[in-house]
């Protein structure tokens, strides 16, 4: 089953949730604020997506935290700002379950979706 991760108030999110339904995909909708983001799949993100992806770094989130904290950013220190901070994550992610696409592009979903024949 695919999942949806992202937050629901946000622009990309809700594009990518209304391209999934006008294309009658089904999937579940997992909101970082709502239902937390657990240390294993951050973990695992990072492992397959790797810190310069999954992080965003135009996000308000990021611009909040310090110099010092954004210079030493690596996949060990991204691993504890994300589970401080899930909304530093890019979104929407999309986890087809064999692999996760981060952000929400009509022509890259199409792509994705079609090669996983869901």
């Amino acid at each position: 089953m695919i999942t949806l991760y992202g937050i629901k108030n946000c622009d990309s999110v809700k594009k990518a949730r209304r391209w999934l339904e006008l294309h009658s995909i089904e999937y579940g909708f997992h909101d970082f604020r709502d239902d937390g983001l657990d240390r294993q799949q951050a973990s695992s993100w990072l492992a397959e997506l790797g810190w310069e992806t999954l992080v965003n770094k135009r996000s308000t989130t990021w611009k909040a935290l310090d110099q010092k904290q954004r210079d030493g950013m690596n996949d060990s220190t991204a691993l504890e700002a994300i589970l401080a901070h899930p909304t530093l994550i890019k979104r929407p992610v999309l986890d087809t379950g064999s692999e996760r696409h981060v952000g929400f592009k009509a022509a890259q979903y199409e792509h994705i979706l079609q090669r996983h024949a869901l």
